[in-house]
């Protein structure tokens, strides 16, 4: 093969080699941006779900504090309230022997299916912070309205308090039955005291059985009661 053209030859071949040389450098930075930006995206992901636990966390530790500083007070004014019957004799009771109801009313359109927000299930989870509650009835005739039964007096005045419902849709609250009465000062309150507050245990143990036996008539008696009550207003309107 004559000079020129073996020198020529070489030259393509090298050209060649240095074209595959770029080819597969190129390759290869790709594979290893591929790699690196794989390795990001991962660890970006990483951190997004990381960080969405922290919230979810700090967030569950936040409701838990909130419950706890509610019952934290609840307790506070259950406990305020026993001292300072105790330090003046002074008791409250029911004005009549019935379990204490209060009337719940809000604001409500006739067709708004959803009852301004409330039901049963959400009243009874708004009130029972409060103590033991024994019935919520929702009025099914005349909407913004239900009656809720508490089992002791200090429950329901509690909730009359201190419970103002959804902030979007307020509650009123107020006394249907059982609202209490301050009694007279006990004149000596040493053995008496003492032998009354053991009658009071078995009163209350006799109490909670009797209105165990009775919940069942005593709602159904509230719902023909708010239904009377329900038609005696659409008959007044």
């Amino acid at each position: 093969m004559p000079p020129n053209l073996l020198k020529q030859a070489e030259e393509r071949n090298r050209k060649l080699d240095d074209k595959r040389k770029k080819i597969k450098l190129d390759l290869e930075t790709r594979e290893r941006n591929a790699e690196a930006q794989s390795q990001e995206e991962v660890q970006i992901t990483r951190t997004l779900e990381e960080e969405i636990a922290r919230l979810r966390e700090e967030g569950s530790r936040q409701l838990e504090e909130e419950q706890r500083l509610i019952r934290e007070q609840i307790q506070r004014e259950r406990e305020a309230q026993q001292q300072e019957t105790g330090d003046s004799g002074v008791e409250r009771c029911s004005k009549s022997n019935v379990t204490p109801k209060l009337k719940l009313k809000w604001k409500c359109k006739k067709d708004d299916g959803s009852n301004g927000g409330y039901s049963e299930d959400i009243l009874f989870r708004l009130l029972q912070k409060y103590g033991d509650v024994l019935n919520v009835i929702v009025s099914s005739k005349k909407k913004g309205s239900a009656v809720v039964e508490f089992a002791t007096v200090r429950a329901a005045e509690l909730a009359v308090k201190n419970e103002s419902g959804l902030s979007e849709n307020p509650l009123k609250i107020s006394w249907l039955e059982g609202q209490p009465e301050v009694l007279a000062p006990v004149s000596q309150p040493g053995n008496f005291m003492s032998s009354q507050g053991a009658l009071t245990n078995e009163r209350d143990y006799e109490s909670v059985v009797m209105m165990k036996m009775r919940q069942a008539a005593e709602r159904q008696r509230l719902i023909e009661q708010m239904q009377k009550d329900d038609e005696e207003d659409a008959s007044g309107s």
